[in-house]
């Protein structure tokens, strides 16, 4: 007898039943087990990145099993508007997308369309061979499937910043995600997030995703621009990353350990 299977809240559910922004971070080693980890921290959701860390599809997979018994809310990240890759990483029961580079509502349009089945969509139909849809075991799954799937996209030019609202309106997309590092860059400050020119773009965009009724994220890994960030109405926020954590993490231990000499090395 074939049971039944029901999938888990969206990211879009998620925000819009939590009465307080939901916090996560990066996990950008490829690692399951570090997934798994990160997972039962407490935090709300991850960020699977394929954009910039070392995933495929195979460790993609692998790291939504491994989270999947825990109560955080997973999101990939593509590593572009790529349609084909886009219906691969659904097909592997990834419910929330973060689609990178967005600039235009021209762009937000063609994302949505990569995520919807016809006739909102072109997203290839292979509903029983696929986890998405537990092999046909999750009930009307082809009819239903908007509603199993959420879509986020991530505006980081200056000229997307100026985009903001008509892309934040477009029909099918879920959220905004900013990201202050390119948007430094596309304003010739990279490396330079923290500049007030790119902080005062962010807060535009801001306003100009809340206005047109969209939650609206950020990426900041220094907790005082997070806070602020927070308090400037963001709904979501990405506060660290699994491989920045061991970075510095390890070199507190050589500070600790070997570059400041204990009490008893200091004279040998």
């Amino acid at each position: 007898m074939q049971l039944p299977v029901n999938l888990p809240a969206t990211f879009r559910e998620a925000l819009a039943a939590s009465d307080r922004p939901l916090i996560g971070m990066w996990v950008c080693s490829g690692s399951p087990l570090v997934a798994e980890i990160c997972a039962g921290s407490g935090l709300d959701w991850l960020l699977i990145d394929m954009e910039h860390g070392p995933n495929q599809l195979e460790s993609v997979l692998a790291q939504l099993q491994a989270v999947a018994a825990y109560p955080v809310s997973p999101l990939v990240r593509a590593p572009g508007l790529l349609p084909v890759m886009i219906k691969q990483i659904l097909d592997l029961g990834a419910q929330n997308i973060l689609l990178p580079m967005i600039d235009t509502p021209e762009q937000a349009e063609a994302a949505v369309r990569a995520v919807r089945y016809p006739p909102r969509g072109d997203r290839g139909i292979g509903s029983a061979l696929a986890r998405s849809a537990r092999w046909n075991r999750v009930d009307d799954y082809l009819a239903d499937a908007d509603d199993h799937v959420s879509l986020f996209v991530q505006i980081e030019s200056i000229t997307a910043v100026g985009n903001a609202a008509e892309i934040a309106a477009v029909d099918g997309v879920d959220g905004v995600f900013v990201g202050p590092s390119d948007l430094a860059a596309s304003m010739g400050l990279i490396g330079r997030q923290t500049h007030p020119d790119v902080l005062a773009a962010v807060r535009r965009a801001f306003e100009s995703v809340r206005g047109a009724g969209k939650p609206v994220g950020v990426n900041a890994f220094d907790p005082a621009v997070a806070s602020a960030y927070l308090e400037d109405g963001a709904s979501f926020v990405l506060v660290g990353a699994d491989v920045a954590l061991l970075a510095r993490g390890s070199e507190t231990l050589t500070e600790r350990f070997i570059a400041t000499p204990g009490p008893d090395r200091a004279d040998k």
